[in-house]
């Protein structure tokens, strides 16, 4: 596996460069196996990429693209605070993607009503089916990052991070708001063969810093996530400003 840190002097570069480099991921998958798994993530970095491909995703069949969330809200389907909807927005509604090949996960008001456990629990029987009974060896699942860390829905010294066997879990208590969330788990990330992050701004700079220096993933769930063949970090400038020179 390896490890590949770039420095952008701003987000749109930095998003520019990651949406580049999805469409040839993505299409290298599809000429070899003939389809491509990724797993989108939210925040202003994760939406921009998104709106990227919209305008430019080159040969990308989206039609044989499986796509998955990293983490959503557990919230109703029109919340605009829904990375399924953001992401609709941003691409999903702008390409010829297979509808049952887009894989949100259930929303407050869907299937499962309020109980958020069933689901997760729905989630991760998706997740099971296509994979090995477990989960996917995704080709790519994209992350963005809080300041103190946090990747998917998994915070600081919480059970979410702390899984090792659950595939999806459900956060009843999230730090951020909102406090209810679904999200996959530090085992289903690293199944992955690439993990993307991308990180802006100098707020995240200690994170960054702390997941390159080893830290512990119980302090900084990022420093826990990497991918089987590759894991790229995707900085501007003021995010890696703790890196050393």
């Amino acid at each position: 596996m390896t490890v590949e840190t770039l420095v952008f002097e701003d987000k749109q570069t930095l998003v520019d460069t990651a949406a580049r480099r999805f469409v040839d991921l993505v299409t290298t998958a599809q000429r070899e196996r003939g389809s491509a798994s990724v797993v989108l993530t939210g925040g202003s970095n994760g939406i921009a990429i998104l709106a990227a491909l919209a305008a430019d995703s080159g040969d990308i069949d989206w039609s044989k693209v499986d796509i998955y969330w990293g983490d959503d809200r557990f919230v109703p389907a029109a919340d605009p605070e829904r990375n399924h909807g953001q992401a609709v927005d941003a691409l999903l509604s702008k390409v010829p993607v297979e509808p049952a090949r887009v894989h949100p996960m259930a929303p407050s008001d869907g299937d499962f009503g309020d109980d958020i456990g069933a689901a997760a629990d729905a989630y991760a029987a998706v997740l099971a089916e296509a994979g090995d009974g477990t989960s996917p060896a995704f080709d790519l699942h994209l992350l963005g990052m809080g300041g103190e860390g946090h990747i998917n829905s998994l915070f600081p010294h919480t059970p979410a991070t702390a899984e090792t066997t659950k595939t999806v879990v459900a956060v009843e208590d999230s730090p951020k708001p909102p406090p209810r969330r679904i999200t996959l788990t530090l085992p289903v990330v690293n199944r992955s063969a690439s993990v993307w992050f991308l990180v802006a701004g100098a707020d995240k700079a200690q994170a960054v810093a702390a997941a390159h220096a080893g830290a512990a993933a119980a302090d900084w769930p990022c420093a826990g996530a990497h991918g089987t063949t590759e894991t790229v970090w995707f900085l501007d400038r003021s995010a890696a400003s703790d890196l050393p020179d």
